[in-house]
């Protein structure tokens, strides 16, 4: 044999074994899921941290806005919300994302640690419930 044709040959069966190894990994069970407790899949570094600068600018993505462009703001441990504080967090929540037809409903303390809070489709019909800690400004959907 010569030797174009023995580099063609090696490169068809490379080719060829290539091929069927894609085909064979496209057929095969997805991975089980991890058991409970266990770390995430995507590493150690998966979780609040990712949104940290170096994570975003390593994975070719930038922030809203750079870092200490907000620097001069404190962050009281207890920020002492009232219901009127959450009223305006929660429109300001819909303008920032460019929700301007839906509105906030049942703006209400829920004891002395959290107020809630709902947004509501025009017609008045409710879409999701949250309590806000009015200490530490924690939001979370209850309905």
């Amino acid at each position: 044999m010569k030797k174009p044709a023995l580099i063609a040959l090696a490169a068809a069966t490379a080719i060829g074994v290539g091929s069927a190894g894609l085909v064979v990994r496209a057929n095969a069970e997805p991975p089980p899921p991890p058991p409970a407790g266990a770390p995430h899949p995507g590493g150690p570094h998966w979780g609040p941290g990712m949104m940290h600068p170096h994570w975003m600018h390593h994975h070719g993505m930038r922030p809203m806005f750079e870092p200490g462009t907000f620097a001069l703001l404190f962050h009281p441990a207890d920020r002492q919300l009232t219901t009127a504080d959450v009223q305006k967090i929660a429109e300001g929540f819909l303008a920032w994302n460019g929700n301007h037809s839906w509105k906030v409903v049942d703006v209400k303390a829920d004891g002395d640690r959290e107020i809630g809070f709902s947004f509501a489709a025009s017609d008045g019909t409710v879409i999701a419930k949250f309590d806000i800690d009015r200490h530490s400004g924690r939001i979370k959907r209850i309905g």
